[in-house]
């Protein structure tokens, strides 16, 4: 079986991620999942679309991601890996579709404006 690849992003992450089959390797950036993504909820997220189709042993997973926080890095890497699945079995896509994982999450954080602190927040008024 050939290697398929798919794009994953979220806030200002990028995850590339490319799948073949295997017996349920994860990595990322050339460590394990369990180096990478230290936390135990952020590994889970990674896994949710393999879950979800009960395909945890059947592919090997290869990822490169970058910029962001762990957080969005592994919500981008959720979705590339949804994407891909996707393209190796178009059935697989009613039960992710169900799960809400193909759906990319678009907000993103809003710019600072001139005039103000942050992106909404005023300067403090001095009324003297």
């Amino acid at each position: 079986m050939e290697i398929k690849n798919a794009t994953g992003r979220r806030k200002t992450s990028i995850a590339r991620v490319y799948i073949k089959a295997g017996n349920g390797n994860i990595v990322v950036n050339d460590r394990t999942l369990k180096e990478y993504f230290l936390s135990e909820i952020h590994q889970t997220t990674v896994k949710q679309p393999l879950a979800a189709l009960k395909l945890e042993s059947n592919y090997d997973v290869t990822v490169n991601v970058e910029g962001g926080g762990i957080k969005g890095q592994a919500e981008a890497v959720r979705l590339g890996i949804a994407r891909v699945l996707v393209t190796l079995n178009a059935d697989n896509k009613a039960g992710l579709k169900k799960e809400g994982l193909l759906t990319r999450d678009s907000r993103m954080v809003e710019r600072k404006k001139y005039g103000r602190r942050k992106a909404r927040r005023r300067f403090q008024f001095s009324k003297r």
